[in-house]
This record gives structure tokens, C-alpha cells and sequence, in this order.
């Protein structure tokens, strides 16, 4: 019965009504009319709590006489499931069902006490907190894809640093925190991350391990990194709040042409809108805060660190490397080598196995794939003679048996140049002496194709181990390493000490 049907039951009595005649006039049963007259009795002579904070009465239950053996179950086992409680209660006599018991036990479970979230300010200069965030954004020249959210935060002025990159590997996440310390012209001292792979490995005793690559990039720069406690994403609010505002203000209501275009309109709105307007906690805006705030940033480095990727192509039979599914052109002479490759957040470099420069491209996007990166002066040109001339030297090096197999491809196969280029390029797969042994089954058996080579090799060799595509000297140095007397791990409590703090766990 709602408050507007008891308030006129009790007008109506107070008028004179009896009660018989209340039920008649409003159509409900006199046994509730006389409950209504007496509980508002009650309310005007006894005092006692508060109406609205009255609990309304729970109708008598089948179960009401088995409470006190559902609390002892519960205090016993506090995991006990509401399955194994019906179960219990059916062996005492009880009649009822499941949906009833499993109601109960969510009233009677106790519950854990939820820990407080503290604020956490810092001083300036002390702390900062770096997260990525995934969005999924349709642009218009590219189409719905989706890109991650960068970004860095000064724990004192808030004032953000905010890029869309392509990914969250190691490479990236290190060139955004570059990137972040050039803008703010510092950097804090202490920064807390959540328990992504490129800052903590793993977890051991409830203590992080952190990326040994990591923490050589912190090293130089002089910061500390700081791993939150896991399942505490609110540790890092600063950080994490942060994206709701970017979702609502930034995103909302816009359309981005492509992702050099999201960035462009990303530093408009952090110059005109993120770093004016006052933060909700501190009341000021976070521009006028980081003015007190910069002059405590850590100083940066005379030279920045490397951020570069190190990688090892072998140079195919069109004369390319290869790197995230598209193709870079090099000079046509070094088909067949394994080439070094270093690439940056713009461009891809090839060099010599004497690492001397070779050619460099300007890098794909990673969205992108099936594209190649073509060099008039790195193809072979007309000069059919200087093509054959190469292709001869390179076979002569491997053996009598090499220049025997070219001159029998090349007379025997309509596109027998090409298929001996294709072959050069194993070498890049299998070992130099595998090659060789494959041309001279080759030779023997007249099978003078680039298939019958590969189906060779495919049976009779096995490809390059991962090692050996180091290089020389790299494979070396690691063959020594593996060979020297293995040191013995040492215990956390070491590793702990050198991460403890006397004051107290960095919090939001």
C-alpha cells in the first residue's frame, strides 16, 4: 500500500468512519485498515526510529527457524556456497528451495570491509604516472582502427602529456616517455606504472621484478621506476581519470582525418582546454601549477637515450628487406646477405655487414602492409653484363661446384638468372656449407632449378638457428656468456632492499 492510500484510510477515520465503512469506501479488506490505524497509532504514542528509516517488516518464512545453522555454516566456512547450505538445511528437515537459500546467504554472508582509497599529494618534481589507454576511432582517410593513448602526468600540477601511437611495445614506450620529458623540459623522480610487460616481468613474493631494459632506461635518465600494487588501478588516478576526459571533451563531438591528424588536434586541446581549465581536486589550472612545479623536474641528459630497434634481415631475391609485412629496397649486389636494420619512429636504416650505411627509407606506418620502398640507383639497370658479372663472383665463391650449377641454370632454365638470384638469397635460411652440399646433390642428379635446391635443403638441412642470425661477434659474446660459471640467484630480500623506501607507498 503506497503513502497517498494510508493517508486517506487515516483522513477517513479521523472524520469518524468506522472501520467498516473505510473498507467499503476504498475497496480494502478491513483486517488491512485496522493494520494501518494501529501502526499510525503506535508512530504518535511510542517514540522510536525515524519512518523513512524504517525497515519494512519481512513476511514469516519457511526458513526462519533454520537461521541460526545457516549463520553457523557461514561462520565456519565463510566460502560455503548456497548449493552446499540447502544441502545441510534438507538433512535438518528443511522443505524449501534454492532460490530462497541463496537469498538468504547474501543477507547473512558477511561482507569484507572495503579499504578506503586515500588522497595522495606530492610535493613538486616528486612524482609522476604514465598509462596507455586502447581506442577504437574511425577516421576518415583510414578507416576504424585502433590506437592507444599515451600518457604521462605530473603528480603535483596534473598538466598531461597525451600522444595516439600504434602500439605499446618497448620501442614505443620509451620514445613517448622522451618525448614527455622534452615537453615538460624534465622529469619527476619517482613514476608509477601498472604491471604492463615492458616495466615488471613478473611477479615474485608479491614483489615486482621489473625489465632489466627498463630499468637501464631509467637509470639514465636518474628517475625511479614504481610498480603499483596489482588490482589497484585506482593507485594511479591521476593517470586513469584522465581518459574519461579525453573520451568526453577531446573525442566527443569530433572527426580525426587520420592519426597525424588526432595528434595535431590532441596539442590544440591540451594548449587550449587540458591545461587551463581547473583541475576538479586542486582548484587551479594545471598550466599555472607546473610553473611552480618545473623547477623541481630532474634535469635531462646531455644526449637522449637510444630508442632505436636492432634487427637482422636477410636481403630476398628482388633485393629487399623485409620489416612489419612490407619491403625495403638495397643495393642489387647484396642479394643473399643478412644485413643489420635499424629502425626509428620514422625511418629504416640497412647497413653493411661492416656496419658502414647502406640505404635508408622513410618507414611505413604499421597499418600499412604489402608496400616496397623502391631506389633507382639500387636496381640493376640495363647493364645486363655488370648483373652476370656479380652473379658469376658470387657463385665462384661458393666453390667449383657453385659456377658449374649457374652455368647449367642459366643455359637449362628459361629464367635461370632470376631462379640463381632466388637461390642466393638461402643463404640468408641455411648454413653456407648446407648451400654447398645442396648444389653438389644438384649437379649430380642434373636437377638444375631453384626448386629442386629448396626441396633439397628442406630434407637435408635444417634453417639457421636464431643465434647465428646475430652476427658473428654478437653470437659469440652470448656463446661465452652461456659457457662461463652460471651465478647462483640470489634471494628477494636482496632485490628488495634496493627498491625500499622509508617513506610511504606512492598512492593516488
Amino acid at each position: 500500500m503506497n503513502a497517498q492510500e494510508r493517508n486517506h484510510i487515516v483522513s477517513l477515520h479521523s472524520k469518524g468512519m468506522s472501520i467498516r465503512q473505510i473498507a467499503r469506501s476504498t475497496a480494502v479488506a478491513r483486517n488491512t485498515v485496522r493494520s494501518v490505524l494501529r501502526q499510525v497509532d503506535e508512530q504518535r504514542t511510542q517514540p522510536g526510529v525515524h519512518p523513512q528509516l524504517q525497515r519494512p517488516a519481512r513476511r514469516a518464512s519457511c526458513l526462519d527457524e533454520h537461521e541460526q545453522t545457516v549463520l553457523r555454516l557461514l561462520a565456519k566456512y565463510p566460502d560455503i556456497t548456497a548449493m552446499r547450505v540447502l544441502e545441510e538445511l534438507q538433512a535438518d528437515g528443511f522443505k524449501g528451495g534454492y532460490t530462497i537459500v541463496k537469498n538468504r546467504v547474501r543477507q547473512l554472508r558477511p561482507r569484507p570491509p572495503r579499504e578506503p582509497v586515500e588522497r595522495f599529494e606530492t610535493d613538486p618534481g616528486q612524482q609522476a604516472q604514465m598509462d596507455y589507454s586502447p581506442f577504437t576511432i574511425d577516421f576518415i582517410e583510414e578507416g576504424a582502427r585502433q590506437v592507444h593513448l599515451f600518457s604521462y602526468v605530473l603528480g603535483f600540477s596534473r598538466r598531461r602529456y597525451h600522444r595516439w601511437v600504434e602500439s605499446e611495445d618497448f620501442a614505443t614506450t620509451i620514445r613517448e616517455h622522451i618525448n614527455a620529458f622534452d615537453y615538460f623540459g624534465g622529469l619527476a623522480a619517482t613514476c608509477l606504472y601498472d604491471n604492463m610487460k615492458v616495466v615488471v616481468l613478473r611477479h615474485e613474493d608479491e614483489q615486482p621484478i621489473y625489465n632489466p631494459r627498463f630499468l637501464g632506461f631509467c637509470t639514465h635518465y636518474g628517475y625511479r621506476p614504481w610498480a603499483c600494487r596489482r588490482y589497484r588501478a585506482k593507485t594511479k588516478g591521476k593517470v586513469e581519470r584522465p581518459f574519461q576526459f579525453v573520451a568526453s571533451s577531446l573525442l566527443n563531438g569530433r572527426e580525426f582525418y587520420s592519426l597525424k591528424h588526432l595528434n595535431e588536434q590532441t596539442q590544440w586541446w591540451l594548449e587550449h582546454v587540458g591545461d587551463v581549465r581547473p583541475n576538479r581536486t586542486t582548484g587551479r589550472p594545471p598550466l599555472e601549477m607546473f610553473y611552480e612545479e618545473q623547477e623541481a623536474l630532474l634535469a635531462l641528459p646531455t644526449h637522449p637515450y637510444d630508442t632505436a630497434e636492432i634487427a637482422y634481415r636477410v636481403v630476398d631475391a628482388e633485393g629487399c628487406v623485409a620489416y612489419m609485412a612490407n619491403q625495403y629496397m638495397v643495393p642489387w649486389q647484396y642479394i643473399g646477405f643478412l644485413l643489420p636494420v635499424k629502425i626509428t619512429e620514422t625511418t629504416l636504416t640497412v647497413f653493411t655487414p661492416q656496419i658502414a650505411p647502406l640505404a635508408q627509407h622513410e618507414l611505413y606506418p604499421r597499418s600499412t602492409t604489402g608496400q616496397k620502398r623502391r631506389c633507382k640507383a639500387f636496381e640493376p639497370g640495363e647493364n645486363r653484363r655488370e648483373k652476370f658479372n656479380m652473379l658469376v663472383q658470387r657463385y665462384e665463391q661458393l666453390g667449383p661446384v657453385g659456377r658449374r650449377f649457374l652455368d647449367a641454370v642459366v643455359e637449362k632454365r628459361r629464367y635461370g638468372k632470376h631462379e640463381a638470384f632466388r637461390i642466393l638469397a638461402l643463404l640468408g635460411t641455411y648454413r653456407r656449407e648446407d648451400v654447398i652440399a645442396a648444389l653438389h646433390r644438384a649437379v649430380r642428379y642434373h636437377a638444375y632449378s631453384m626448386h629442386a635446391v629448396e626441396r633439397i635443403l628442406s630434407i637435408q638441412a635444417t634453417p639457421r638457428p636464431p643465434i647465428e642470425a646475430l652476427g658473428q661477434r654478437e653470437a659469440e659474446r652470448i656463446r661465452q656468456w652461456l659457457n662461463q660459471e652460471r651465478v647462483q640467484p640470489r634471494a628477494t630480500e636482496e632485490y628488495r632492499k634496493l627498491y625500499s623506501d622509508p617513506d610511504q607507498e606512492p598512492q593516488q
